[in-house]
């Protein structure tokens, strides 16, 4: 059953997050979420994380030195670097296992949020996958949707 509720403006607010990454880094991003987010009118909704490019993927995982290590040995073992690709074979860049890995993990993720905080598991964080051969500067897209505060 669906409670009524006052109705407050619905708003959709986009934002960007860049840096610089290194091949095989996994970037913890939450707290620049966060950051964007209070940068915002809106009280409650959902952020959509996006990363445009082939190569970059974007997930949550508990940040810390063990599992992120375990992820890169998962992903080598799934998708390894040193098989052929057709990829490789056509355009010569080596990063065919980067576009595999990548389409696996995915190029976005839904938050929910609530009174301006991501709400995110105690040891849940936001990460950004730099699944390229090589180093690169990536803008990803946030794009905020949800209710403002009631002024």
């Amino acid at each position: 059953m669906r409670s009524h509720c006052p109705v407050k403006d619905e708003v959709i607010e986009t934002r960007y997050v860049e840096f610089e990454s290194n091949s095989g880094e996994v970037v913890d991003i939450t707290g620049e979420v966060q950051k964007s987010l209070e940068s915002t009118s809106l009280e409650s909704g959902v952020v959509v994380i996006f990363v445009p490019g082939a190569t970059g993927a974007v997930s949550t995982i508990e940040y810390e030195e063990g599992l992120v290590a375990d992820l890169g040995d998962a992903l080598q073992r799934i998708a390894p670097q040193e098989i052929d690709y057709a990829h490789n074979l056509r355009w010569h860049d080596g990063n065919g296992h980067s576009h595999i890995r990548a389409s696996l993990i995915g190029p976005s993720l839904v938050v929910p949020f609530a009174a301006q905080r991501l709400m995110l598991g105690t040891w849940q964080q936001i990460v950004f996958l730099e699944l390229d051969n090589r180093s690169r500067h990536r803008k990803l897209v946030l794009q905020m949707m949800g209710e403002q505060a009631e002024t």
